[in-house]
């Protein structure tokens, strides 16, 4: 069993060489919408789309609602990575992996792509206001990645910010999976967040099987 000291290295190493990559040709197109966004709004904390995703060969996008303040903050990973050490993207990683979707068909965002937080400085759920806001970096990101053809929306916030996105989009209309965020605290809501969210990864398994059948 490792320590906690092994572990902690182990993922120092691991942000590492994801850093080493952020210009890798799949994701510095995305990378470099990040650069844009962090210079429109340097007050805005934008994580670095994951090299360890499919990047523009993605055909699912993950959508989430707002980067963790632990993920941005000084001392972050400074990633939006289902590698992230807690235990809302351990659980998204292992029920992708158990549905056999291929995280290089993957790609993990969020539909406000900065941390939200209250007065306080603690995160909360993003607003109308805030999906507003960030609209125009959904829309980008999709022209960026245009190979997507299935969102994976996690939590409201998400689920609205997309369907918000094709209302007012030109372009092609992407087919839509809805499940909750995994992050539910009380024990009833997160088995059922689990079954809906592992739901949602046997659906897209099934579609991409069917895809990859299909173009034989």
């Amino acid at each position: 069993m490792s320590t906690i000291a092994e572990s902690t290295r182990e993922y120092v190493m691991i942000i590492a060489a994801k850093s080493e990559r952020i210009r890798a040709a799949h994701v510095e197109p995305l990378n470099a919408l990040v650069d844009t966004w962090r210079g429109q709004a340097p007050e805005q904390l934008v994580p670095w789309f994951d090299p360890d995703d499919g990047g523009v060969d993605a055909r699912v996008l993950i959508l989430m609602e707002s980067p963790a303040p632990s993920t941005v903050r000084a001392g972050g990973t400074g990633f939006c990575s289902e590698d992230n050490p807690d235990r809302s993207n351990e659980l998204l990683s292992r029920l992708r992996a158990a549905a056999g979707v291929p995280r290089s068909a993957c790609l993990k965002w969020n539909v406000v792509p900065w941390a939200v937080l209250d007065a306080a400085g603690h995160p909360t759920s993003p607003s109308a206001g805030d999906l507003r806001a960030a609209a125009v970096c959904l829309d980008e990101l999709l022209v960026v990645a245009s190979r997507i053809e299935v969102v994976i929306t996690l939590g409201r916030p998400a689920m609205l910010g997309f369907m918000n996105q094709t209302s007012r989009s030109r372009q092609p209309l992407r087919r839509v999976v809805a499940a909750p965020h995994p992050s539910q605290r009380n024990a009833g809501a997160r088995a059922e967040s689990i079954a809906r969210i592992e739901n949602a990864f046997a659906s897209v398994a099934a579609f991409l099987r069917k895809s990859a059948h299909d173009d034989r």
